[in-house]
């Protein structure tokens, strides 16, 4: 009986011990889904999402400019997008 409680506190003991580490190991089903882009003139990151796609577009069409990705628009576009966006804040 001595045995069997030593080997049950055993596992307890290591079941407690792992279950934080899995968790931590386990990535947010949303973090896999997020892009994250850097605004090198602000010096801060932005979350590409819906919100973001329709403010793009809404510069685009704004500023008359063709690149309909942003990841394919020249850094100099990038870094216009980013001036503006930083200037039309969301009205969340």
């Amino acid at each position: 009986m001595h045995r069997a409680h030593r080997y049950i506190s055993s596992l307890f003991l290591a079941a407690a011990l792992a279950t934080p580490v899995a968790i931590m190991a386990a990535e947010p089903q949303d973090a896999r889904d997020q892009v994250r882009v850097y605004d090198r003139d602000h010096k801060d990151y932005h979350n590409w999402d819906d919100k973001e796609n329709r403010a793009y577009g809404q510069f685009r069409s704004e500023n008359h400019k063709s690149s309909p990705e942003f990841s394919k628009a020249s850094k100099k576009e990038q870094s216009q997008y980013w001036n503006w966006r930083h200037s039309h804040p969301d009205k969340d």
